[in-house]
């Protein structure tokens, strides 16, 4: 049996820290390029660190409160909070991009002065380092503890740093032409991918809110629980799984041979359990309805020598995403 290491939440909440003492820094920086060059475009990320800062503290609350234990009144625990805060981190990013691009457009028509773009273009591609460090930091992390929070604020910072290099790349080309009319298009496209981006963090987090099917998962609970199928597992069918922050409750009904014993039937279920357990690095609640088998059941029943087999064995049933979440006993035709 593999031991699964606890998820450190106490870890989780210091590099969030730390994340959100960095993004305050860097936003600091990025404010400093635009009053020293009066760039768009430089604001138009200024402005996205501001939505870094906000994002950290709100990720950081999230995560703080998803690590409290259950209580009465949350009996499944508090870890659903981790969606809301990607759900305000996603609607935040939005309007940052929005802002960017109404100011890019009305600066077309009312352009600026640029200065200084040399030291501008150096405090930007700096910041853009670190943004990508801590993203990856927190996306790695995120994955291992399955952590909404976590995966939503290191996505930003990653995407932040995609948008940096554009961002630098059209700094360049304003600096090398002196087109200044360049430093609005940049900001628009920078608008545009900032807006695209923030959608997707929201879109993620209302599919969590709203228990949206995770059908990659499924197929992987699925899979482990087909390889290491036993001969009283005739089927497994009425599968769900409800996502809580980095812990998982999943429901799901078990057919069993009708005629065994209670101690027998919880010996089938413990072991179901821990195959989830020892394959998924989150923190998984099964709850586990057992149901007897039935005549139809005997068509795809692999159980050798059973003395009240009431029809003739045709195959082994392939469970797969339909017969599985269906709330049918599984069952072949002759």
């Amino acid at each position: 049996m593999v031991v699964k290491k606890p998820i450190n939440n106490q870890l989780n909440i210091r590099l969030l820290t730390v994340t959100l003492a960095v993004g305050i820094l860097l936003l600091s920086i990025k404010f400093l390029a635009y009053f020293i060059t009066g760039s768009n475009a430089i604001l138009g990320d200024a402005l996205e660190s501001i939505v870094n800062v906000i994002a950290g503290i709100i990720s950081l609350g999230s995560v703080i409160v998803a690590a409290l234990p259950k209580d009465e009144n949350h009996p499944y625990g508090h870890g659903k909070v981790e969606f809301l805060s990607a759900g305000f981190e996603g609607g935040f990013i939005a309007i940052a991009g929005i802002s960017i691009i109404v100011k890019a457009i009305y600066n077309l028509f009312h352009p600026v002065i640029l200065n200084e773009m040399g030291l501008g273009i150096v405090l930007i591609a700096v910041s853009g380092l670190v943004n990508y460090i801590l993203g990856f930091v927190l996306m790695q992390k995120g994955k291992k503890s399955h952590s909404v929070a976590m995966l939503a604020s290191g996505e930003h910072l990653k995407t932040d740093t995609y948008t940096t290099i554009g961002l630098l790349v059209g700094l360049l080309l304003i600096w090398l032409t002196g087109i200044v009319w360049l430093d609005q298009v940049v900001a628009i496209l920078l608008g545009i991918f900032i807006l695209y981006s923030g959608y997707k963090i929201l879109k993620t987090a209302l599919s969590g809110i709203l228990d949206e099917t995770d059908m990659e998962l499924i197929l992987d609970i699925i899979k482990v629980l087909h390889q290491n199928r036993r001969e009283n597992w005739i089927d497994i069918h009425n599968l769900r799984v409800i996502k809580y922050g980095s812990s998982l409750h999943i429901d799901c009904h078990v057919t069993l041979p009708w005629y065994i014993n209670l101690q027998e039937a919880h010996d089938e279920i413990t072991l179901i359990d821990q195959q989830v357990n020892d394959y998924l690095p989150n923190n998984v609640e099964l709850f586990i309805h057992e149901d007897p088998c039935v005549p139809n059941s005997c068509s795809i029943c692999i159980k050798k020598n059973c003395s009240v087999r009431q029809k003739e064995f045709i195959g082994e049933s392939e469970w797969n995403l339909k017969n599985v979440l269906s709330n049918q006993k599984h069952s072949r035709k002759v």
